[in-house]
Formats: structure tokens, C-alpha cells, sequence
């Protein structure tokens, strides 16, 4: 059987698997379709919550970022796993306990503000849209590589799956579909992982191969690897970073910004009592650990092999022919995620930091004229199981892992862009008078708009994939996480404090990353170069959502002082929340 039968497959199956869960699974009231009837079990909805979370950011790119930084970009699974603990210790079970649909339900409730509830269901969009952007380009280059069709018709296709099951399904067919979503994502990331492992250094484990020796050189892996980058000029594989307050402030963004991503805290309305939440939390830790503890030793093994692919004696010796190059190569070239481009005419692939002073003199004599090999981060984990010529059947799971991670996010994303419509505008602020079978149309009618908005902005991305996720953790930690902080935790902030504080936070946040990146990403447009030596203070614009958070905190709790104070029922309220004992049902709306 062909890849192209074996990818067809595996992706056909696990398509049919999701469209019969939301045959199985379809919502029937407004309970169901926003919190998935609220009775799913904590190990259930862990799991949900971790192929929510683990989208095409975590399964195609993480892994990527850690074989081209290192070290440096540790930062990633520092900032989103400790982001979970944030959620489980600080907000999922005050939330859960305050009986609510959606975030901005808490944020208009705790302060008393149509106002507050209005900025929050903006933010809440923003963030969600900017982040759904992502998942949908992460589906097209899964679609274009493994089915061999364009990256619009693979972004068509994951827009046609997701609306079959999260448009009549709602939370109750996301849920079911998510479970089964993780566990082809987890296969399909692992098991590669265990045959390189294996091939590398003979330890099944990945996580533990990564500090075990490398069979073919006999040095331990991590330091065969700093020798064969660092002789191409690049920075040592473990490095130190020299900006440590960048470091910290981007692990404190990534933090504060997973606690605060709606698609995520919704799903802890999902459960029936306040320690379930707690427990959902802590499951999905475990869940999330399974991936995030092998992605180090997936960039890291990646990365050496690619470098051993280009120069099988080592990089003191010739580079391969370009007309030796491997079939992997060749595939991935035709979606242009590989290109090549010979600088000096030699017929060889020269890979090698031509922007490293200290290499300079070595290339000049060898008699190269700059590198000539470009790859994107993207297709590291899609391409290993090729890169270490594993058996086809690998190829099919890790086609259908990448899919599935991709589309699991999005569904997420679009139902708390539907929440927030059809809940938090129309049946909160517009028609409080509104049946629940017209709620309902109402939650799908939005559903199916987002759906089409996320598959235009999909297919004219306003800038680099990678550049929007950063907005959208940047805006959920400038915005909401502090105001549902000082909603749980403080009496005294009122809504005027609260409305000033998010529009502080969300607006330095939006300005600060469009000064560097360009004005809504548009190319051309930046006003400063994003450069180190021109960033404020040396913080970068992924970094600066923790800045924009602190601000949020300060500005809420000046005006709250200059002000009144809340009404007494709200500090009532406030106290009751984070009373242990007792919740209020996610349906009180």
C-alpha cells in the first residue's frame, strides 16, 4: 500500500470516529451545548482539557522551537505547564463554585457591569480569533504534506469536520471528541519518539534517552549535539540565556496567559462539584506531561539527525549532493516548508549560521557563500518519523496526531466564540427574554460564523502563525487573568477599576507587539525594529503580556481606591465563592 493510502487511512478513520461521537453526542438543550450537560467525569474532562490545550502549536511547533533554540526555548514548556497549575490552584475551582457558563458570565456577575461583561466578551474574542488562526494553518500544512491536496482545500476540509461535530455537538460532542482526539495525538507524538530513541541511543524512553549516550559516537546525546552545532556556527544546544528578565517575563506571560485562555476555563464548568474541577486540573497535568516531557527529546534528536542528514561524516566533512538528497527532502520541498538555494554552484547543500562571525572565516574557506538550507520549525515532528526512515504506518499516525491536535483546539476556540455571543451578547445584554430553543439557533448560527471567519483568516493569515499565538497569550494575560484574580481574591476591586484596568492591559499589550510586529501584522507596517538592542527595557513583544498584566493590576486597584466600594451582596458574594463547601450549577443564566 502507498503513504498516500496508508495517511488516507488513518486520517479517513479517525474522521469517522469524531463524526459518530457527535452523531452519538448531540446537544439537545443549552446546558449540553455549553457545558456538556455539566456531569462529565475529571478524567474525562482531563483528558478534554489536555487535547483542548495541546493544539497544532504544541504537537507541530513546540518541538521544532526546542531543536532550533535549545535551551532558550525551554521557556515554552516552563510557561504553559505552570500556566495549568495557576488554573488549578487559583481559578478552576472558584469559578466552578461560582455556577457560571462562561468567563464573561464571572467578569459582568462579580462586577456588576454590563460594561465589564462587554469589555470581557471583546476580549474574550479577540484572544480566541487570534488564537484559532493558528490551529487552522497548522491543519493546512498537516492536510497539504499527508493528502497531498492544496493548503486551502486542507483548511476547507478542517472546517467541514470541525462544523459536523462542534455546531450540533457543542461542549457535549467536543468533549467525547476531544478524548478521542488525545489519544491519537499522544500515540501518533510518542511512538515516533520511542523508535528514534531507540535508533539514537538504544533507550526506549525519550525522555530519558535525551540524557543518555549516543550509540554511534559514544558521547553522551546532548553533548555530540552541542559539537556538531556549534561546528556550524550555531550557539551551543544547552546555552544559557543572557537576558534572563526577558526569560522570566516571557515564562510569566506564557503563565499568566494559559490561565487566563477562555477556550481552556470553560472547560471546567463542565464538571459536577468543586473538587472535580480541581481534580480535572491535576489530570490534565498528567495528561499534558505525557507530551511535554518527550518534546524536548523530540527536538533534540531532531535536530541531530537533520544535521546528520546533511552531513553524514560530520560537519568537518563534505555536505551531501543535492541530488542525494533524501526522498523526505524531496517531499517536503513541494509544500515549501524545505528550500534550498545553491549560492556558491557547488551542487551541495551547505547548512550553517551564516550569520556567525566566528564562522565567517571558515566558510570563506571553504568556499561558501552563506547558508543555503531552510527549514521551518513546523515540520520537525511531522517529518521525523521520515528523517529516521520509520515504517509507513508511522507516517499515517503522525498525519492523523497532527490533525487531530489542530482541529481539537479549534473546536475549543470556536465554542467559547459562540459562548460569548450567543450567551454573553444575545441572551445577556440583548434579549434577556430569549426561549432556549431560539438560544439555541443562536449558539449554533454564531458557531457556524466563527467556524467561516477562522477559515478566511486561515487562508489570509495576517502574519506569521506564530506571531498571532503570541498576541492571544499576550491579550488573556494583560486582560482577563487579572480581572478574574482580583475578582476571586479581592473585595475591594469594583467595576470601574476592573473596566480600566482590562482596557489598560489589552491595549498596551495590542500596541506594544504591533510596534514590533507591524500594525495588525501587516508587512511593513512596524514602527521599531524587533531587534534585542531596540526592545523597552529588553523585553520582547511575546514577553510583554505580563508587563501588560502588572498594569492591568495597578490601574484596577488605583481607580477601586478612588472610588466607591462594591455593593455589600458583591463582597457577600466574593466571600462565598471562595468558601470550599458548596456550588452553584453552571446554569443559572
Amino acid at each position: 500500500m502507498s503513504q498516500y493510502w496508508i495517511n488516507m487511512l488513518f486520517v479517513g478513520a479517525s474522521f469517522l470516529l469524531y463524526i459518530g461521537i457527535a452523531v452519538w453526542a448531540r446537544a439537545g438543550s443549552t446546558k449540553e451545548f455549553y457545558v456538556a450537560g455539566g456531569g462529565v467525569h475529571p478524567v474525562t474532562n482531563g483528558m478534554a482539557t489536555a487535547a483542548d490545550w495541546m493544539s497544532a502549536a504544541s504537537f507541530i511547533s513546540m518541538a521544532g522551537l526546542i531543536a532550533s533554540g535549545g535551551y532558550a526555548t525551554s521557556v515554552y514548556l516552563m510557561g504553559w505547564t505552570g500556566g495549568y497549575v495557576l488554573l488549578a490552584m487559583l481559578l478552576a475551582p472558584y469559578l466552578r463554585k461560582f455556577g457560571k457558563f462562561t468567563v464573561p458570565d464571572f467578569i459582568g456577575d462579580r462586577f456588576y457591569s454590563r460594561g465589564a461583561r462587554l469589555v470581557a466578551v471583546v476580549c474574550l474574542i479577540l484572544i480566541s480569533v487570534t488564537y484559532v488562526i493558528g490551529q487552522m494553518a497548522g491543519a493546512g500544512v498537516a492536510f497539504s504534506r499527508f493528502l497531498e491536496v492544496s493548503n486551502s482545500a486542507g483548511i476547507w476540509i478542517a472546517a467541514a469536520i470541525v462544523f459536523a461535530y462542534a455546531v450540533f455537538g457543542g461542549m457535549k460532542g467536543i468533549t467525547y471528541t476531544q478524548v478521542a482526539q488525545y489519544v491519537v495525538l499522544i500515540i501518533a507524538y510518542t511512538i515516533p519518539a520511542v523508535f528514534i530513541a531507540m535508533q539514537l541511543t538504544g533507550n526506549p524512553i525519550p525522555m530519558l534517552g535525551m540524557f543518555s549516550t549516543h550509540t554511534e559516537s559514544g558521547l553522551p546525546l546532548l553533548e555530540k549535539l552541542n559539537q556538531v552545532v556549534t561546528d556550524l556556527g550555531f550557539t551551543a544546544y544547552t546555552a544559557d540565556v543572557d537576558n534572563k528578565l526577558n526569560m522570566f517575563l516571557f515564562t510569566l506571560s506564557l503563565m499568566i496567559g494559559t490561565a487566563g485562555l477562555p477556550h481552556v476555563i470553560i472547560r471546567f464548568f463542565t464538571v459536577p462539584k468543586v473538587a472535580d474541577a480541581r481534580w480535572s486540573a491535576g489530570w490534565t497535568l498528567v495528561f499534558i506531561a505525557l507530551l511535554y516531557l518527550t518534546a524536548p527529546a523530540v527536538g533534540s534528536m531532531a535536530r541531530l539527525n537533520l544535521v546528520n542528514t546533511i552531513y553524514p561524516e560530520g560537519p568537518a566533512a563534505e555536505a551531501i549532493r543535492y541530488e542525494d538528497r533524501p526522498e523526505w527532502v524531496q517531499t517536503w520541498e513541494r509544500t515549501g516548508l524545505i528550500q534550498w538555494e545553491d549560492k556558491n554552484s557547488d551542487g551541495r547543500v551547505q547548512m550553517y549560521n551564516d550569520a556567525s562571525a566566528a564562522f565567517t572565516p571558515t566558510a570563506q574557506e571553504r568556499g561558501w557563500n552563506g547558508n543555503e538550507l531552510t527549514v521551518n520549525n513546523d515540520i520537525i515532528v511531522l517529518a521525523n518519523p521520515e528523517i529516521a526512515n520509520l515504517p509507513g504506518w508511522v507516517i499515517g499516525l503522525i498525519a492523523a496526531g497532527a490533525i487531530a491536535a489542530a482541529l481539537s483546539t479549534a473546536a475549543g476556540l470556536l465554542l467559547a466564540i459562540s459562548s460569548a455571543i450567543s450567551h454573553d451578547l444575545i441572551k445577556t445584554l440583548i434579549n434577556p427574554k430569549i426561549s432556549e430553543k431560539s438560544e439555541m439557533l443562536a449558539a449554533r448560527l454564531s458557531m457556524t460564523a466563527a467556524i467561516l471567519l477562522a477559515t478566511w483568516l486561515g487562508l489570509n493569515p495576517p502574519g506569521f502563525a506564530a506571531q498571532v499565538v503570541a498576541l492571544a497569550f499576550g491579550l488573556a494575560a494583560a486582560s482577563l487573568f487579572p480581572a478574574l484574580m482580583m475578582g476571586i481574591f479581592s473585595k475591594r476591586v469594583n467595576s470601574k477599576g476592573a473596566v480600566a484596568g482590562m482596557l489598560v492591559g489589552v491595549i498596551s499589550t495590542a500596541v506594544y507587539i504591533f510596534l514590533y510586529l507591524g500594525w495588525f501584522f501587516i508587512p511593513g507596517t512596524a514602527s521599531i525594529p524587533n531587534t534585542p538592542d531596540q526592545w523597552w527595557m529588553g523585553i520582547s513583544p511575546q514577553a510583554f503580556g505580563a508587563v501588560g498584566a502588572i498594569l492591568n493590576f495597578a490601574v484596577a486597584y488605583a481607580v477601586s481606591m478612588a472610588t466607591e466600594a462594591p455593593p455589600q451582596e458583591i463582597q457577600d458574594l466574593v466571600e462565598s465563592v471562595r468558601t470550599p463547601k458548596g456550588a452553584g450549577v453552571a446554569l443559572d443564566h
